[in-house]
């Protein structure tokens, strides 16, 4: 007979490969790859990053990476998340979600919103230290 340790919290959220990932590692272009996978979080974050990288408005970067964020829970809440637990950076397909939400932080950060950069931190902070790390 297998004990559950009820005090260890949620296992860790896995999710699955999001084919976004490797066409935007291709090279291709994040609005093209928007368009074609919408639900896509590594595509949201991927035109977010884009954005931030061409020195886009500071509004348009928030507004790319927050429509990331919002398919990374719709994502999730597929994948039995249950609104809390860890979300390892190890597993690359999680990468997109958390890219998204420290995008997200940095933009709300930026646009004067610091309750929602707290937050937002915290919550990637709460997912992964590691991207936390390497993302904030």
């Amino acid at each position: 007979m297998s004990h559950v340790d009820l005090m260890a919290g949620p296992p860790p959220t896995h999710l699955p490969v999001d084919p976004a990932a490797a066409e935007l590692a291709g090279g291709e272009a994040p609005a093209d790859v928007v368009r074609r996978r919408p639900a896509s979080p590594a595509a949201w974050a991927g035109l977010a990053q884009q954005a931030k990288d061409d020195g886009a408005d500071d509004v348009t970067v928030y507004a790319y990476a927050r429509v990331g964020y919002h398919r990374s829970l719709d994502m999730l809440r597929r994948n039995v998340w249950k609104g809390h637990g860890p979300v390892p950076w190890s597993h690359e397909p999680n990468r997109g979600f958390l890219t998204a939400l420290a995008l997200l932080a940095l933009a709300a950060r930026d646009i004067g919103e610091t309750d929602e950069w707290e937050r937002c931190s915290q919550f990637l902070r709460d997912s992964s230290e590691e991207a936390a790390r390497q993302l904030l």
